[in-house]
């Protein structure tokens, strides 16, 4: 067996030590002047591996926070499984940009999960989609290797929206690998209870899928709970009158489609599972398993298309009162114009009748000197008669049309 003896240390030399060449000093900067880049200190880069760990017989024997160490175990022995989980290889892109945000986070985990693929000889196209993230749900065979994309759901009561997380999943003969996107699903709770559950955990990668797929499905109730709820409180704020149930019901909608999309997919996820179990000799306890997942499944599914039918009616309804309420308005407005109507015609007949007698005065008062009625007898009471005559008759043709 090889040994490594300690290196001798090396004593200086006075005459190599003037030789050796002295770093340059770094002229100061000014005052308030920002530090160069490459002279400041780097962040730490976080691990983007959450847990590595080697199962035997549904035991965890060994745990290591690097990939190598994890490799070289897994190589040290003829059985057991892998399971190794990475946590957001990719960030998502900043809002009016094309391309995704880089970090030395990301780096890292695009770096960890090739190193994963060429130790399990991952697909490259697998491999591509797990790192650039947003798929769609989806099961795909590459060998021995299944690729799986599913999308969690969480719903958030404090926002009352839905929150969606992707997790792409890398099943093999002898490894799981974990990849998430988002805050959910929690596969630390999904391990853990797989680790109590050690007959289940024994069974290999496929109980592993499994269980995460379960603990998906499982996670939808919530959410489902949480938009009945929603739909009950803009049913009500429909007949409420409120005018912000259009918009909220048009969100809704939108996360209702949103919802639907991660949970239809799986259902074919779900199928593709079961159609391939006789073929690969998957247990029947999981297959057990397989299937009450699938009916998780179909009871969501149906109720999603019930919320889309109920949000549709919701929105027919809400028109139809809008348009209600705006008849009524405009029905409203009509009785006002028309009640301002009858008044104008009132307040004109009367200023007509007025407008008579005050010409008639108006003429004679204007005190010309040659003026033959200003002399003559039956002058003041000719006018009087006169704008009273005029008077009495505008009063009878207003009265015949009803303006008075």
């Amino acid at each position: 067996m090889a040994t490594f003896l300690p290196a001798r240390p090396v004593r200086s030399r006075p005459l190599l030590d003037a030789l050796r060449p002295r770093p340059r000093r770094r002229p100061a900067l000014p005052y308030g002047a920002p530090e160069p880049a490459a002279l400041l200190p780097s962040a730490p880069r976080r691990s983007p591996v959450v847990a590595a760990a080697i199962y035997d017989d549904g035991e965890r024997t060994a745990s290591f926070s690097k990939l190598s160490d994890a490799f070289r175990a897994l190589r040290g022995r003829s059985g057991g499984m892998a399971w190794i989980g990475l946590e957001r290889p990719a960030e998502p892109a900043d809002p009016g940009t094309a391309a995704p945000r880089t970090s030395p986070g990301a780096a890292t985990a695009e770096a960890e999960l090739n190193r994963l693929a060429e130790e399990f000889d991952l697909h490259p196209l697998a491999v591509e989609d797990a790192i650039q993230a947003h798929q769609r749900p989806k099961i795909e065979r590459y060998g021995d290797t299944l690729f799986v994309v599913l999308h969690a759901a969480r719903y958030d009561d404090d926002a009352e929206r839905v929150e969606f997380g992707e997790l792409h999943l890398f099943i093999g003969p002898d490894f799981v690998v974990t990849v998430r996107h988002g805050a959910s699903p929690d596969l630390g709770a999904v391990r853990e209870r797989l680790e109590v559950d050690r007959s289940m955990l024994a069974r290999g990668p496929e109980a592993v899928l499994y269980a995460i797929l379960d603990d998906v499905v499982d996670g939808y109730a919530p959410v489902v709970a949480g938009l009945e709820n929603d739909i009950d409180e803009i049913e009500s704020e429909v007949f409420g009158g409120d005018p912000d149930v259009s918009r909220r019901t048009y969100e809704l909608s939108r996360q209702v489609v949103d919802f639907q999309r991660a949970v239809r997919p799986a259902q074919g996820i779900c199928a593709s599972l079961a159609k391939g179990a006789e073929k690969y000799d998957v247990h029947p306890e999981l297959q057990a398993y397989l299937r009450d997942v699938a009916d998780h499944l179909t009871e969501a599914a149906d109720r999603i298309d019930s919320y889309r039918a109920a949000l549709r009616d919701i929105l027919t309804v809400n028109a139809t009162l809008v348009a209600q309420r705006q008849n009524e308005e405009m029905k409203h407005l009509s009785e006002v114009s028309l009640r301002q109507g009858e008044e104008v015609k009132k307040i004109s007949g009367w200023a007509a009748i007025l407008f008579a007698p005050t010409l008639v005065g108006t003429v004679y008062g204007m005190n010309f000197d040659v003026m033959p009625e200003l002399g003559w007898a039956w002058g003041y009471p000719a006018a009087l008669v006169a704008m009273a005559a005029v008077s009495v008759g505008l009063f009878g043709v207003f009265r015949g049309k009803r303006w008075i």
